[in-house]
């Protein structure tokens, strides 16, 4: 099976100017459509696609991004690893601005979103229990220390419904439950790409310590601006660097690998050619045996 990696860049990342090789795929899928245009490109002899979640511009509010869509048209592209970059508030002290924080649990506390592709007629229950993929985050790792960022490795993301930032009772709440970072993107993403069976990983970059740090008690646009904009041109060059290493990562016991064969749940005789249709690019593999 040929590896292909995907980036979905977050807020300040909309596009990696050095990819020459430029072709923009207006996919179709059946939960409408993506963000943007998917960018497909080659870079270092290796086929990769970049989509911005926020498309570019930014003009989807988190709430309103279709990640259905996005999950769906990537997986159409042949994509079988996702690393989503992402712009996040820091929940402690030792992660200030500029650090980058390769997630490995996430808190889903958003409320009005469509978080399943199985929501008709056909129901599917995927583990979550490690929502991200190891040999990713090795990679994602190895990118970043090549570039000398300041990071941590492994960190747990609280995912708020926004678009509003938090507050202060909120903000101190998530620190209580030892937290790390908090954002409004990565869920129902990470939920959607485990059930279309895509390795997935997360790399949060820090603009701001949230509300509860007396310096940073109002958080603004222009403030967390400023630090994105740094942050996405480091990210850029970790970007590079995992193209060039990240098969060297692949993990065979991945649980987002075949994670459907134990997943769905629904009789076969239940299951509508209707429905089936619609999930053919998502599970046509486990639909059609």
């Amino acid at each position: 099976m040929t590896n292909k990696l995907a980036i979905i860049g977050g807020s300040g990342l909309y596009d990696v100017e050095e990819f020459k090789d430029r072709e923009f795929l207006d996919i179709k899928t059946p939960w409408g459509s993506p963000s943007d245009k998917i960018l497909k490109t080659k870079f270092n002899n290796k086929e990769i696609y970049f989509l911005p979640r926020h498309g570019r511009g930014h003009f989807i509010s988190p709430s309103k991004i279709n990640f259905r869509a996005n999950i769906d048209a990537l997986k159409q592209c042949g994509v079988t690893d996702i690393v989503s970059v992402s712009a996040v508030g820091s929940l402690k002290e030792n992660l200030p601005p500029g650090t980058f924080v390769i997630i490995d649990q996430f808190i889903d506390r958003t409320f009005s979103r469509n978080k399943t592709f199985f929501d008709d007629e056909i129901v599917a229950h995927v583990s979550m229990a490690h929502p991200t993929s190891k040999g990713l985050m090795n990679a994602c790792e190895e990118a970043i220390k090549k570039e000398k960022i300041p990071y941590q490795k492994k960190g747990t993301y609280v995912v708020m419904e926004g678009p509003q930032f938090s507050t202060l009772a909120e903000s101190n709440l998530y620190r209580s439950w030892n937290a790390d970072v908090i954002g409004m993107t990565n869920m129902p993403e990470a939920k959607l790409a485990r059930e279309a069976e895509i390795r997935y990983a997360s790399v949060s970059m820090v603009t701001d310590y949230d509300c509860w740090h007396p310096d940073h008690k109002n958080v603004d646009v222009q403030q967390v601006i400023k630090v994105l904009l740094n942050n996405a041109s480091k990210a850029k060059n970790m970007i590079k660097n995992l193209i060039k290493n990240f098969e060297n990562h692949i993990d065979l016991k991945d649980p987002a690998i075949n994670c459907l064969d134990v997943a769905v749940i629904t009789t076969p005789e239940k299951r509508t050619q209707k429905t089936k249709d619609k999930l053919k690019t998502i599970a046509g593999r486990v639909l059609n045996k």
